[in-house]
């Protein structure tokens, strides 16, 4: 049986909810908090990644410099009614989960551990939801996006 509502909308207007636009908002992002390349004065927002087809494993690793990987924190953004639901009912275990959706997240933002708040409550005050997933770190032994 299908469920009557998800997330808080009935059931066929949640599959149809369009995407969502980040362009305006992360504009004003960028132009508050610039990259800098000066070593005195690093910071800004370093890279975005688009979470599209290829989910978070796949679009997270196109933005990171060579070396390094994401480590990305497992229960640190709720996960929708309509992704728990598709995974429990199409029986798809997390790696795909995470391979193939985003789950949830849509733009992520890679800032410097020093500018995370403030990059942040920019971000919140333009009306976009916020969660620090995670941390780059350098590559070793790992894949490039991890989620524990």
């Amino acid at each position: 049986d299908l469920p009557a509502t998800l997330d808080g909308k009935p059931f066929k207007e949640a599959l149809m909810e369009p995407t969502r636009l980040y362009v305006k908002n992360v504009l004003a992002a960028l132009a508050a908090h610039p990259h800098s390349e000066d070593a005195a004065s690093p910071g800004g927002i370093k890279a975005l990644a688009h979470i599209t087809g290829g989910g978070l494993l796949e679009n997270i690793p196109r933005v990171l410099p060579e070396g390094t990987a994401a480590h990305l924190v497992k229960g640190s953004w709720p996960q929708t009614e309509l992704f728990a639901w598709l995974q429990q009912t199409a029986g798809i275990d997390d790696f795909e989960m995470n391979r193939t959706f985003n789950n949830g997240i849509g733009m992520v933002v890679v800032v410097d551990a020093a500018n995370a708040q403030t990059t942040a409550q920019t971000l919140r005050d333009a009306g976009e939801t916020v969660y620090q997933i995670g941390v780059i770190a350098p590559l070793g032994n790992t894949a490039a996006v991890t989620i524990s």
